[in-house]
């Protein structure tokens, strides 16, 4: 499954189906680059079981707000429309699948 780019307007469709990664991110902001690339791995082994949405805070500032992120990277996992869990900063692929397999 390819990484989904979500906006104010879908995001309460994307995350409300199975287990969502949601990566809040900007294109100015280096950690954010750094885990862009961790995504795309995870996406390509595990893209059938989790569903991954990027949603740049910048154009999306009332979902960033809602959600109450005040730091980027913010990842928040969502099972079927329920936040779960939420964790900010980068992350390792192996942290990574361990924060989703721990929080689903």
């Amino acid at each position: 499954m390819a990484i989904v780019h979500g906006t104010d307007q879908t995001f309460a469709q994307e995350i409300s189906n199975g287990v969502v990664l949601v990566d809040f991110w900007a294109a100015w902001c280096g950690p954010c680059k750094m885990i862009a690339p961790v995504l795309e791995e995870l996406d390509a082994e595990i893209g059938s079981d989790v569903k991954i949405v990027k949603v740049d805070v910048d154009n999306n500032q009332g979902t960033a707000a809602e959600y109450q992120i005040m730091s980027i990277p913010s990842l928040l996992l969502f099972v079927d429309g329920e936040l779960k869990a939420k964790t900010a900063g980068f992350m390792p692929k192996e942290a990574l699948i361990d924060f989703i397999n721990d929080n689903k």
